[in-house]
């Protein structure tokens, strides 16, 4: 009798928790895809990898309700976006795909706020390079049109720059602490970058030359390190 009561318990309690899994509900904020969704939830709101259909149907990454991340869309008129999304809109890089007449136009680029801006600009370009061991470019997040060059040695600020000289194709010379190049720059840009620095070991001086287009607009930061 003790062994058939802790089956029967152990029953009860499985199918009390099964009706509560059925019962938890995993909300999507956007209409067009809320009627059903599988995949990850957290509080309540798809969150994580899912997939969510309606009168469109979306398969990707979910943040608190709303596609967030690297996702497919299909909307009900057969245009399909695969990309990045951000709170529900398109936003980042993607490619979308419109039927039309069964020959399909092609959108790929650039996408924010849900609006297509144009194609994917091309990534900083090096023209040349002498001497200089690893450069990196970075776009910072301001409205300005400015580039700026940093030097680097071991880590640090390089000290031993001398005979500097730097050329653009188009701006005016800026200065930002340590940080020297142009601003009211227009893209695509051509910059050119001279000067003469002891090697890593201070045993001997060599002179660099580095030279790079940029072509996307912004307000960009390129290290050199020696």
């Amino acid at each position: 009798m003790k062994l058939l009561g802790f089956i029967n318990l152990s029953i009860l309690i499985f199918s009390f928790s099964t009706v509560l899994r059925a019962q938890e509900k995993c909300t999507v904020l956007k209409p067009e895809i809320s009627q059903s969704y599988e995949g990850k939830c957290k509080n309540g709101f798809a969150n994580g990898k899912g997939t969510a259909s309606g009168i469109d149907h979306y398969q990707g990454m979910f943040r608190k309700g709303l596609p967030h991340g690297e996702g497919t869309y299909t909307w009900s008129t057969g245009e399909v976006y695969t990309g990045d999304w951000s709170d529900g809109l398109r936003q980042g890089y993607g490619i979308q795909t419109h039927p039309s007449n069964g020959n399909d136009s092609i959108q790929s680029g650039m996408w924010k706020n849900d609006q297509y801006l144009g194609p994917k600009p091309k990534s900083p370009n090096v023209l040349y390079n002498s001497g200089v061991v690893r450069n990196n470019f970075q776009k910072n997040n301001t409205t300005k049109s400015r580039v700026l060059i940093d030097i680097y040695q071991n880590g640090t600020r390089n000290q031993g720059v001398s005979n500097f000289m730097i050329s653009a194709s188009s701006g005016n010379d800026t200065k930002t602490g340590q940080s020297v190049g142009y601003d009211n720059v227009t893209f695509p840009v051509t910059v050119k970058v001279m000067y003469t620095t002891w090697n890593k070991l201070h045993t001997m001086q060599t002179n660099i030359k580095f030279d790079f287009e940029i072509f996307e607009s912004g307000d960009w930061t390129v290290e050199l390190h020696n």
